[in-house]
């Protein structure tokens, strides 16, 4: 009995979840995860530039300026699209889920089909348990299970807020170059700042994921300066 108590608590909570009116647009790893896409970015075009321009004076700085701001705007504009095309791929996955698991008229085959849909998860679940999600699913209006796929407001909004975080995560590295007309040392306090943004976002994403925050921060750091040799070493 308690374990029917607990598996119909369960997707009372996925009720609330799945809302899609429910919560922000982008969850806390989605924002972690673009602005530091965006440092990554403009981490290698800045590090490659470097190597390019470096002694071109105040020109050197310009170009530097406007190039890494129109890369992360170019980048920023193109996440922005594939963040609607993996929702929509999310999206019609899902519904192809839900109607698998409406059609199927046995109730065994049913719950493997959830079993493999929540995953790892799934091997602390009892068949009451996932039952209980399968007759949760078959109570479920029409409307949760949509047959064609269109990008919502709300996707466009989720794709607005990518691309503004992958543009502004440029602006803090690309600041010195605003006020420092000498290029090698606009390159070590860019380099600095992006420092700093990389553990600041490893720190959170660490905390998120339940796990030390402060290593996480520091592989963070770690990763962006690979990104950059990498992408040098490559000739951007």
């Amino acid at each position: 009995m308690p374990a029917m108590s607990d598996a119909a608590a369960s997707p009372r909570v996925t009720a609330a979840d799945a809302a899609p009116e429910a919560g922000r647009v982008l969850d806390p790893v989605d924002r972690i995860s673009e602005l530091l896409f965006g440092v990554f970015m403009v981490l290698g075009f800045t590090g490659t530039m470097s190597v390019a321009g470096a002694g071109a004076g105040e020109n050197g700085v310009r170009t530097m300026l406007v190039a890494a701001i129109g890369c992360n705007t170019a980048w920023g504009f193109v996440d922005g699209v594939m963040y609607v095309l993996r929702t929509l791929v999310t999206r019609g996955h899902q519904a192809k889920f839900v109607r698998a698991v409406r059609a199927e008229a046995d109730p065994a085959a049913a719950q493997r089909l959830i079993a493999e849909q929540i995953g790892h998860v799934a091997a602390a679940m009892s068949t009451a348990d996932l039952e209980a999600l399968r007759q949760w699913l078959l109570r479920q209006p029409p409307r949760a299970a949509p047959q064609r796929l269109r990008p919502t407001w709300r996707d466009l909004g989720g794709a607005l807020a990518v691309f503004l975080l992958v543009f502004t995560s440029t602006f803090p590295v690309v600041l010195p170059f605003v006020f420092m007309d000498d290029l090698p040392r606009a390159m070590r306090v860019s380099g600095a700042i992006a420092t700093a943004m990389l553990f600041i976002a490893g720190y959170r994403w660490g905390l998120h994921a339940g796990v030390r925050p402060l290593p996480t921060g520091v592989v963070m750091v770690v990763l962006g300066a690979i990104i950059q040799a990498v992408v040098i070493a490559l000739g951007g």
